[in-house]
């Protein structure tokens, strides 16, 4: 496996990946609505890729294809981070997770922080994070809970 910086030419292979991963791993979690508004069909989402495009992104690929990605958004913020349906558990998250965390570290952060969906909350739990609050957020006229968590960051000298 092979990480590296996003570029734009990743958006079509990373939008397949956000999509198909939310509607199959996410549905344990969350409604048919509640997946189509979070990663619609039509899959237009320009202000996440211009998110991805303009803050710090790595995807991670195994051989030639793009199995995972995340970002970061602002100072402190842990963005995205998704893994290919058809290569959940395989430490592709942790990978991304701690390539992220060495990001923040390198910028000077102390603190990270995250809103994770259910089904992400126990991966971020095990890597330490801690939940501030539960949420219920709205998207695309439909309700979500999710969970702002955050993380103290130890700083390596």
């Amino acid at each position: 496996m092979k990480l590296r910086k996003y570029s734009p030419g990743d958006w079509a292979e990373v939008v397949r990946l956000f999509y198909n991963t939310v509607h199959t791993i996410n549905s344990a979690d969350y409604n048919d609505a509640q997946l189509n508004a979070w990663v619609p069909e039509d899959l237009g989402l320009p202000e996440l890729e211009n998110r991805l495009a303009t803050n710090y992104t790595v995807v991670v690929e195994a051989d030639g294809i793009i199995v995972g990605f995340g970002n970061v958004h602002g100072a402190g913020y842990f963005d995205c981070l998704y893994t290919h349906m058809s290569f959940q558990r395989m430490g592709i998250a942790t990978i991304i997770a701690n390539d992220i965390e060495d990001h923040f570290r390198q910028e000077g952060a102390i603190t990270i922080t995250t809103d994770a969906s259910i089904t992400a909350k126990p991966f971020f739990i095990n890597r330490g994070y801690t939940e501030v609050r539960e949420q219920r957020v709205e998207c695309r006229g439909q309700y979500f809970i999710n969970y702002n968590m955050q993380k103290e960051l130890t700083i390596m000298w």
